[in-house]
């Protein structure tokens, strides 16, 4: 089958300012891919469960390039429920595009081309997913990628404040081998200024951040 016969269910694709992660304030164009095998209680992507459009790799990538963004990101719902996504990563990464793949962290990310920039979660106890993570994924990650950790209240802190230490996370940012541990409040759950202070009072190694697209466009806005 040919790249142009391969296909992806694709729930929207879209050009924004990107809201999350390090490469937060950027311009990127968002590919948005349908399916997700968790149901992390907080979610707030759920409209990319089910349905979508089935779109061949070579659209997908035509759509990218009718937007003037050279930052692209692949996300879902989970964008590695299909097993087509390393391909459109590659082909993205070939016609010249900085790409990431924002995942759940439940799936296997070693089969994605080493040029991808992966954003990766660890779920906490408070998404209702904790048990998915698969921690063999922390082996596969390189001074590209980040962790990301979603807090839904003080046990979800505690829980990534312990695993940061535990599974020597700090000393990854430190030495570089990581690009950066993400540590983001669930929309609306916790005030920001008591978090900021849990994080500054431990000296955790981490970027305390907010989802700017929200901040922007509301939190119930779809396609930004």
């Amino acid at each position: 089958m040919t790249s142009a016969e391969r296909t992806l269910a694709v729930t929207e694709i879209f050009h924004s300012i990107q809201g999350e992660s390090t490469w937060a304030g950027a311009p990127c164009t968002f590919v948005r891919l349908t399916g997700c095998p968790l149901r992390c209680v907080w979610c707030d992507t759920a409209y990319a469960f089910h349905g979508g459009e089935r779109m061949s790799l070579d659209s997908i990538v035509a759509e990218v390039q009718a937007r003037s963004s050279q930052l692209v990101e692949i996300t879902g719902g989970e964008p590695l429920a299909q097993p087509a996504t390393g391909e459109l990563a590659e082909k993205l990464l070939d016609a010249g595009y900085t790409v990431l793949v924002e995942t759940s962290g439940a799936i296997d990310v070693s089969t994605l081309d080493a040029r991808v920039h992966k954003i990766m979660d660890l779920k906490c106890p408070g998404s209702g997913e904790s048990d998915r993570n698969l921690w063999g994924n922390l082996q596969h990650l390189t001074e590209r990628d980040e962790i990301k950790f979603v807090v839904n209240d003080r046990a979800d802190y505690e829980w990534a404040r312990a695993t940061i230490r535990e599974r020597g996370l700090d000393r990854r940012v430190e030495d570089g081998s990581v690009r950066a541990l993400l540590m983001s409040p669930v929309w609306g759950a916790l005030d920001l200024e008591a978090f900021a202070g849990w994080i500054l009072e431990d000296a955790l190694p981490v970027r305390f951040q907010v989802q700017l697209h929200k901040l922007v466009w509301g939190h119930e806005r779809q396609g930004v």
